[in-house]
């Protein structure tokens, strides 16, 4: 795992540690919290510094971002994996259905999209996932390799720099073809999983656009502007158009679909390390695409 480094500038003389790792490095204060409890995770000049000691110009500040992992008490379980992209503080990975990305607190040992991750990774590893996927979706997902990295890209979803796409398939045809639904959603008092439009929820906003219609259902693009739970789903419920296959919002239909037809199509983010731009897309599974007929 990589480390992050420092070299204290003039500017940047007299300053203490604390200050360094908060403000240039952008450490939280949990973080920062474990790292000085270890003898590895902040040294100054290859020797061991506490938060308080104050820097020269010219010193090097390193922090060993795997001294602060905590064990994930998640079972390494070798698997086949798309990975579309991987470095040394992410990775980008297409899930299938019906992984889960963890495990169930019900069923530990079940293999999870985390688990095959830390099996790919290797022992002394750590991962993080950056956006959750429902078990039934399928598409893209961020892990970060460090809780750094994992804070940094949290701060940048439901931003312009954290950006995703899903492609939908739901039942009939949304009238307008193109819009946005802001309705609030809320835990249903009934259930354990479901969610319901409940006006006092917490915000909730959507952007739909119809792209294709066949045989009474729509391929729809939605591009969540908040990150309920089931917040998709639940809003294209609520506009009368139910994704295929969801047997929480709608029908399910398995000689149609076995799983809501809901897939995250595209990412982008911006590297919290290189500060480059970066974009991956995946290709429409067969299962929806069976449905349009394609």
């Amino acid at each position: 795992m990589a480390a992050l480094e420092l070299t204290i500038t003039g500017e940047q003389a007299g300053r203490t540690v604390k200050s360094l790792l908060r403000r240039e490095l952008g450490v939280s204060a949990a973080l920062l919290g474990r790292l000085k409890r270890t003898e590895t995770g902040l040294t100054v000049n290859g020797a061991r510094a506490f938060t308080t000691a104050v820097l020269r110009e010219g010193d090097l500040l390193a922090v060993d971002l795997a001294a602060a992992e905590r064990p994930s008490g998640v079972r390494p379980i070798p698997m086949a994996l798309e990975i579309l992209f991987e470095d040394e503080h992410l990775l980008v990975v297409n899930k299938p259905a019906p992984l889960a990305a963890i495990p169930s607190s019900l069923v530990p040992e079940e293999p999870s999209l985390a688990s095959g991750l830390l099996a790919h990774l290797g022992e002394g590893t750590a991962v993080h996932l950056v956006n959750r996927l429902d078990r039934g979706t399928t598409g893209l997902l961020a892990a970060a390799r460090s809780a750094w990295v994992h804070d940094r890209l949290r701060r940048q979803m439901h931003t312009a720099g954290f950006h995703r796409t899903y492609l939908a398939v739901c039942t009939g045809t949304p009238e307008p073809e193109e819009g946005r639904v802001e309705l609030p959603i809320g835990r249903d008092p009934s259930s354990a999983v479901r969610r319901r439009i409940d006006p006092a929820g917490k915000p909730a906003e959507t952007e739909y656009r119809v792209l294709e219609r066949r045989d009474g259902f729509s391929l729809a693009e939605l591009t969540p502007r908040t990150g309920r739970t089931h917040q998709l789903r639940v809003h294209m419920a609520a506009i009368g158009c139910p994704l295929a296959g969801d047997w929480l919002y709608g029908v399910e239909d398995r000689s149609l679909i076995a799983r809501p037809a809901l897939h995250a199509a595209a990412l982008a983010l911006i590297h919290p390390v290189t500060g480059e731009r970066m974009a991956w897309e995946a290709p429409l599974p067969a299962d929806m695409k069976k449905l349009m007929g394609r």
